[in-house]
């Protein structure tokens, strides 16, 4: 079975550049103030129109009123939840956009929070490491083994310290729908053209894998 790749925080052109390159099968957008990878609207719309058709545009907000949401909203497939959102919201962005599916990340610290995250009537979920720094994007790992013990009903993604380098033992420890990456594919703040083309290889290509010797 084949697992999904997003690689999130695309926020210049180059990074769009390099997703065309090495697409992977999702583009995340940080839609949320005051957090550094923030795109604003404007900035979003002309990075989307650049993006391969083909690959899945994903905001990301952090406890959103539909206000917030809306000037993105067009142009997005997949809407990520990235804060303490309750399922009522969920319900309320369902019934405005029918067509999206929304995702929620939880930071995992037990398999309660797990359990309470399945139940929210999200489309799939994002599971994620926990800090007190920041909501996502940290690059520490998240608790695998507590995952791969308590998994989710929904189909989920696993971040949290995904690397080129550990996606393949990620992939076969904790057996998720799709792997997100963003700060591993990142030099002194800024996407990394060759990162990149080490994790779309490392998730795509079983040749790649075996010459790197990686588990496969």
């Amino acid at each position: 079975m084949n697992t999904y790749l997003k690689i999130c925080g695309i926020r210049r052109m180059e990074d769009v550049q390099y997703l065309n390159e090495f697409p992977p099968d999702f583009a995340g957008f940080i839609c949320a103030k005051p957090y550094w990878r923030y795109v604003p609207p404007e900035d979003f719309r002309m990075l989307c129109r650049k993006l391969r058709g083909e690959i899945g545009r994903v905001g990301v907000f952090v406890n959103p009123a539909w206000e917030d949401i809306e000037p993105y909203a067009p142009y997005l497939d997949k809407i990520q939840l990235h804060g303490n959102e309750t399922a009522e919201l969920i319900a309320e962005l369902h019934d405005k956009l029918s067509d999206t599916e929304i995702w929620k990340a939880v930071r995992v610290q037990s398999a309660q929070d797990i359990a309470d995250a399945d139940a929210l009537g999200a489309d799939k979920l994002v599971l994620d490491s926990f800090s007190v720094k920041s909501v996502g994007g940290t690059g520490e790992l998240a608790p695998w083994d507590i995952i791969a013990k308590h998994r989710p009903f929904k189909p989920f993604l696993l971040a949290g310290g995904i690397t080129p380098e550990n996606v393949r033992q990620a992939i076969a420890d904790v057996s998720p729908w799709g792997v997100d990456a963003s700060s591993s594919l990142e030099t002194d703040r800024c996407k990394d053209r060759e990162k990149i083309y080490a994790m779309t290889e490392a998730v795509q290509n079983p040749l790649y894998c075996f010459a790197k010797g990686l588990q496969t």
